[in-house]
């Protein structure tokens, strides 16, 4: 207290960052069986399309949605690597960062999952090797998403400093999300002008 009676508060010193987590933190069957479960439902995608003629109707409506989970996926993607942004140029906390970009993952899986049910319907031509690739990107799309999420729940329990090798896995998998959005969203692009 100082001599006006007034109370002080007397900083704790900085402790070193840890990730506090819990055994159930770390059970890679889910992870895994999810991604399973994704390839196996984008494999069951591309097999519908080699199969389906659509009518012009639910052409146009399959191109709209797909445009649409587009919009809606990448969009979220965007926003929640801006949380991340303000983090680095000290807007906003770890925690803040981390709290509010795991609030847009079901609209980044509610893009994805509009995008490939929609993209059964638009006739690819899988025998384009462009096409392949953009299948491909949409693959470890899928891949890196189930690994984010993990990622998110580690990230989630950080105090103190937040340790460099998550911080690496982090702007890695963040390197992969964009590179996989924008190469399809490219690949896509030149397929619909040729």
């Amino acid at each position: 207290m100082l001599d006006n009676g007034t109370p002080v508060r007397i900083p704790e010193p900085e402790r070193p960052s840890r990730v506090v987590t819990k055994p159930s933190d770390f059970r890679p069957y889910p992870a895994l069986l999810t991604m399973a479960a994704s390839i196996m439902l984008l494999l069951g995608a591309f097999w519908l399309s080699s199969r389906l003629r659509p009518s012009p109707l639910w052409h146009d409506i399959a191109l709209f949605t797909h445009l649409a989970s587009l919009v809606v996926g990448l969009g979220a993607v965007l926003v929640a690597d801006w949380f991340f942004a303000l983090w680095a140029f000290r807007r906003t906390t770890f925690a803040e960062a981390v709290r509010s970009s795991s609030r847009l993952h079901l609209l980044v899986w509610a893009g994805l999952t509009g995008l490939v049910a929609s993209g059964a319907l638009l006739e690819a031509d899988l025998g384009s090797p462009a096409t392949v690739v953009k299948l491909g990107l949409v693959a470890a799309l899928t891949v890196n998403g189930v690994h984010v999420m993990g990622l998110g729940k580690r990230m989630a329990g950080v105090e103190g400093p937040v340790p460099a090798g998550l911080l690496i896995r982090g702007g890695l998998a963040t390197a992969v999300s964009q590179l996989c959005w924008w190469g399809a969203v490219v690949i896509g692009f030149l397929n619909a002008n040729r």
